[in-house]
């Protein structure tokens, strides 16, 4: 027969982190003050979205000091982002934007070719490089084309088969220089050109409204405002224009289709 013998319990030793001895070859463990809090990242709700595509445009353009926005500024470089949804569903509903492709191409200014040191100095583009350029009725086929291959434009007819939206860093780009252009260079001033119709977000007004976000750098790009453009978008912001074109809006200086008046551009 099995007895049950009871045995007389070990005697109780205090426990205390003092007596833990670390290998002498371990990495000294970092202090509780110095492990840095990592604070959850906020959930957002997607927006639904009306544009299939966004257009990210920084362009420079032609100018000379003493002048302002009334000055008749050719377009010396035109580049753009193009920006496509990857979670948009039959919904509208999306957050997520990616960089799908880059247009770039200088520009060759033909009212006055010649850039001045101070257009230099604001742009960083020299002579050089507007020399090689193409003219800009060159350079707005060239981005028709690329229109058309990436499904915004119908490849026949030149019309938008696709909802997409132009972002700008304010309300320039857009609105005065390729508007300008378009008169200088006497580009299907009407109509004006599909690409061109239609309203722009300001995504400086858009920033405006919350805290936080990436500022827009004193030397700005396409692809820095289209880093903030995707920001917004995560953050559940619905992407719309804010600011309006007017195509057939007139300046002083301009008179027959690519003329432009001397005697009102006197500096």
């Amino acid at each position: 027969m099995f007895s049950v013998v009871a045995q007389r319990p070990l005697p109780f030793t205090p426990f205390t982190f003092g007596s833990i001895r670390p290998h002498p070859d371990a990495a000294p463990m970092p202090s509780i003050e110095s492990v840095p809090v990592v604070e959850p990242e906020p959930l957002y709700t997607p927006s639904h979205q009306p544009f299939d595509a966004l257009l990210v445009l920084d362009v420079e353009a032609t100018c000379q000091e003493g002048t302002d926005f009334q000055w008749p500024n050719e377009i010396i470089e035109f580049p753009v982002c193009l920006l496509k949804w990857t979670d948009k569903g039959k919904t509208g509903k999306a957050s997520k934007l990616e960089i799908v492709d880059e247009f770039r191409s200088f520009v060759k200014p033909t009212w006055r070719p010649n850039l001045t040191q101070f257009c230099t100095n604001l742009t960083g583009i020299t002579q050089e490089q507007v020399d090689a350029a193409p003219h800009f009725p060159e350079v707005a086929d060239m981005f028709t084309a690329f229109l058309m291959k990436h499904g915004l434009l119908h490849p026949h007819t030149g019309e938008r088969i696709a909802r997409f939206c132009w972002c700008t860093d304010g309300p320039f780009d857009v609105r005065d220089f390729v508007v300008k252009q378009c008169f200088i260079s006497n580009v299907s001033i009407i109509p004006m050109p599909y690409w061109i119709r239609g309203d722009v977000m300001d995504v400086r007004k858009a920033v405006g409204i919350l805290s936080g976000l990436p500022q827009i750098q004193t030397k700005k790009d396409s692809r820095n405002i289209a880093r903030i453009v995707i920001e917004l978008a995560r953050r559940g912001i619905c992407l719309q224009p804010n600011t309006f074109i007017h195509p057939g809006r007139r300046w002083a200086w301009m008179g027959k289709h690519g003329q432009i008046l001397e005697e009102y551009c006197m500096t």
